[in-house]
């Protein structure tokens, strides 16, 4: 007699890493031993780049920028992360899963990478920034550089030292970060309709030379307080204006 065959039943699809693995609120936020920790410029810096990160183009509710944020993006290694000075990310939410602040910018937690990191050089970090320092050992992380162009793809990673001023850029094209070349001063992103240069002016009443947003064609993208001064300023020309008017009239 020829025995029926025995069929091994068939488990469940597994479930995607954001139902399994570990969430913003899991993974910690702060590491107090990290070296490169902010002073005054890294505070003020991705200020500035955070309130003139307005890609006119996308909806606002969908644009997400963080400076200091703890970025996550290994599965295999789900303790390590990155803490870039600034990251922008296009489609994405401003809280997370519409309902809270973020601890921490966790990529299988996401529905997109950054589309651009800014790293502000300082002694001590500007090897791994420039990818001159490469970490080939199995057990140690990998450098900024490897991560943002090897691992998350970042379309554009952007380094600027306040001590040189030098600006520098790098575009991943073919998998591979490529230097990028200034137009008009500037770094054109046409994918988001904006620039980013640099910028001779007074930011929190500090006058220095500053990296900030422009629209492609060079215009300033405003800080919510410039764009209050200018309507200020628009206000009393158009009063002047109409007393002016007016005066004439009378006489």
């Amino acid at each position: 007699m020829t025995s029926s065959p025995h069929y091994i039943p068939q488990s469940d699809p597994p479930l995607p890493p954001w139902e399994t693995l570990p969430t913003m609120y899991d993974l910690p936020s702060d590491n107090p031993e990290e070296p490169g920790l902010p002073d005054d410029f890294h505070f003020l810096q991705p200020l500035l780049l955070y309130l003139t990160f307005q890609p006119v183009n996308w909806n606002p509710e969908l644009v997400y920028s963080a400076a200091d944020l703890n970025l996550y993006y290994d599965l295999q290694h789900l303790l390590w992360y990155k803490r870039p000075d600034w990251f922008g990310v296009v489609g994405v939410e401003k809280l997370y899963k519409g309902q809270d602040l973020r601890l921490s910018y966790v990529t299988w937690q996401e529905p997109a990478n950054p589309f651009v990191v800014v790293e502000l050089l300082s002694p001590g970090t500007e090897d791994e920034d420039l990818g001159t320092r490469r970490e080939s050992a199995v057990d140690k992380p990998p450098s900024k550089w490897e991560v943002y162009e090897r691992i998350l793809r970042i379309p554009y990673y952007v380094v600027f030292s306040r001590y040189t001023n030098e600006l520098r850029a790098f575009q991943l094209v073919g998998g591979h970060y490529e230097p990028m070349n200034l137009t008009e001063g500037r770094l054109l992103m046409p994918e988001i309709d904006l620039s980013l240069g640099l910028w001779q002016g007074s930011f929190r009443d500090i006058e220095r030379l500053w990296l900030r947003w422009f629209s492609l064609t060079g215009e300033l993208i405003p800080a919510p307080t410039e764009e209050a001064a200018a309507a200020t300023e628009r206000a009393i020309i158009a009063e002047q204006e109409a007393t002016q008017a007016k005066r004439k009239v009378e006489q």
